[in-house]
Order: C-alpha cells, then structure tokens, then sequence
C-alpha cells in the first residue's frame, strides 16, 4: 500500500479493506494518493471533499481469472426478488481476513442482476442493508470509488 499502512496480514486486498473498514469508524490515518488512500482520505475529512461521507464503495477481483466478484441478496420484505451487485460497503473485517459486505444499489437501476461493474448504475449508490461475509484470501485486486455518503 505505501506509506500510512496499518495492517499486515499478508493478504494486501485484506489489508486495505481493513483499512477502510477502520477508517469508515474514523480511526485511520492516511498520507498516500492512490485511488483508494484518497477514498480513505475524503472519507475522514483530510481533503477538501469529506463533508458529510461515511462509505468507501469497493470492487473486489477474485483470484480465479480476474473476475469482478458479484454479490446477491434479498430484501426481507421482497425475498422472491434476488438483486446482485458488484459494489460493496466495508462493515467488517476480522483479524483472519473475512468481511462483512453491505450491498450497494442505486434505486434508480431497475436491473436487478447486472452483467458487469460498467454496466450497473451508480450515479447513487445506497446502502442496500443486505450483507454476506466473504473470505479476503479468494481475491487478488480491490478497486475504490471515491467515498460518497450511502445512508
């Protein structure tokens, strides 16, 4: 990651997204300008941009031929109704590297089971309030959106 890393657990997709997990309770500090430190850096107000922001939204690639990594579920009161999403909310992560991941949507995106991340409507990503846990060591890439505010 550069400098302002604060985990080491050998897994570097672990890593950031512990980072940005922490930061999402505002409890890191960052210095580097990659996409994802500046996400963080917007995040806890450190640029011009962090009034008002509580998500980092994330894009994670499986091990596995690179894939964008698609998460689904189901609103309790809609359960026939299966959504899938390629962007994610940190919640979560253990010290063994599993998360817990909050779908993101946008409400105006009536395609429930988007074919890709190019293709799936962001213009305002929301919390969804539907989570999965997922194993950090089955990805090798993780992508972050600039930090907005999904609540």
């Amino acid at each position: 990651m550069g400098c302002g890393k604060v985990h080491d657990t050998g897994n570097c997709v672990c890593d950031i997204l512990k980072e940005i997990a922490d930061a999402q309770q505002d409890v890191v500090e960052n210095c580097c300008e990659t996409s994802c430190e500046r996400s963080i850096s917007d995040l806890l107000g450190d640029t011009d941009v962090g009034n008002g922001l509580d998500t980092v939204p994330v894009l994670l690639y499986c091990k596995d031929g690179c894939q964008p990594f698609k998460g689904f579920g189901a609103d309790p009161d809609r359960i026939n109704d299966i959504m899938g999403s390629f962007y994610f909310r940190v919640k979560k992560v253990t010290d063994d590297c599993c998360a817990v991941l909050e779908l993101l949507r946008d409400d105006n995106d009536n395609d429930d089971d988007p074919d890709s991340p190019v293709t799936q409507f962001t213009g305002e990503l929301e919390a969804t309030g539907i989570c999965m846990t997922v194993d950090l060591n089955c990805f090798c890439h993780v992508t972050c959106l600039p930090a907005i505010s999904a609540f």
